[in-house]
């Protein structure tokens, strides 16, 4: 299902994006509607699938998980029986925050937070034990520089 986002849909979705956890009438203010056609708008985004779960953004260094790696793994294994063990392993792990598959040399890279390293050796030395894998490098993040949940809705055309 298409649907079509104009401005008014763009502006809406930015503050939602924002702060999700606004009020109605606080996001109609803003948007300069009135709460019944923002909620009607909202409505029909999340029907569209548009708008998804909604969650909170914690703090990982405040809960001390200090530690973020990137984890590029490189397999020689590509069966479905195989795939299916692998991802079946990343979802069960709440360390893996992302994971994507790759074209090029490397097939998969993930993003891990825990506490430290001797945390992530563990992550590792699990993941390796359920599944078979050929080569792994993990890189530790020495400062995140940016990160964000906020998609550029201006480049979104939709419909």
């Amino acid at each position: 299902m298409t649907v079509r986002i104009d401005e008014m849909d763009r502006k809406i979705l930015a503050e939602l994006q924002e702060d999700a956890g606004q009020s109605l009438d606080e996001i109609a203010r803003k948007v300069g509607s009135s709460k019944t056609p923002v909620w009607n708008r909202i409505r029909k985004l999340r029907e569209a699938g548009v708008i998804g779960r909604q969650t909170m953004i914690l703090d990982a260094e405040a809960l001390g998980l200090e530690a973020c790696f990137f984890v590029l793994i490189r397999t020689s294994e590509h069966e479905a029986e195989w795939q299916r063990k692998f991802l079946a392993a990343l979802r069960a792990r709440p360390e893996v925050l992302e994971a994507h598959r790759l074209a090029g040399d490397i097939d998969y890279i993930l993003k891990v937070r825990v506490r430290n390293a001797r945390a992530y050796d563990k992550f590792y030395q699990a993941l390796i034990s359920e599944v078979r894998i050929h080569n792994v490098t993990a890189l530790l993040s020495m400062e995140e520089i940016k990160s964000t949940t906020l998609l550029p809705l201006q480049a979104a055309e939709t419909g």
